[in-house]
């Protein structure tokens, strides 16, 4: 999610800013990463681009890696329909007060649209929680990975995946809930539905 997150800035700051050439390139990278899933993203990282490269990547890193950059291009897409739900002048008047481009962007319009973005970013966390099951296929040290060795010995397939499965529920509600309540701690007035109520 870290990785997503910086990715995710950096990308819809490109993509709502930058220059032509710029936007095409990132507009490749989310189409990319949107339009082919998880598991073949995996396999084509792992067994194919990073074995190419000679790169000594192990399991956990190949796929905290391809899990960062899927993420990165959702997390960009949630930044980038933030910052163009706030109103443009105050990218203008930043910069009519004094400010550059980069400070302007920076020191108004990021602090505001990361707020704004909480709700749909809790959504992505608990979407990416549930892919990293998938890391299990080339043979990452995760749950699935762990409950599937252990049920392969004991036979006790039905309890332990069962227990699986509610630690995956346990580990999304939970962060869920953080950023229900970062949100509210957050929200900017006017901006979210806690001010209608």
């Amino acid at each position: 999610m870290l990785i997503g997150l910086l990715l995710g800035i950096v990308v819809a700051v490109g993509l709502v800013y930058g220059n032509r050439p710029l936007r095409f390139l990132l507009c490749l990278y989310v189409w990319f990463f949107r339009g082919v899933p998880v598991l073949v993203l995996l396999f084509l990282f792992y067994f194919g681009l990073f074995t190419y490269l000679n790169l000594p990547f192990n399991a956990l890193i190949s796929v905290s890696l391809v899990l960062g950059m899927t993420t990165g291009a959702y997390q960009a897409n949630i930044f980038k329909g933030a910052i163009l739900a706030l109103p443009r002048g105050q990218f203008k008047a930043a910069c009519a007060l004094g400010m550059s481009n980069a400070q302007a962007i920076r020191s108004v319009i990021l602090p505001q649209a990361l707020r704004l973005s909480i709700p749909a970013w809790s959504n992505e966390y608990s979407i990416i929680l549930k892919d990293s099951a998938l890391a299990f296929v080339i043979g990452a040290p995760e749950i699935m990975a762990r409950t599937q060795f252990v049920a392969s010995r004991t036979y006790q397939h039905l309890s332990l995946y069962l227990i699986a499965g509610l630690l995956y529920f346990f580990l999304t509600w939970l962060g869920v809930a953080a950023l229900r309540r970062l949100e509210r701690r957050a929200r900017i007035p006017g901006y979210t539905h806690y001010d209608t109520q």
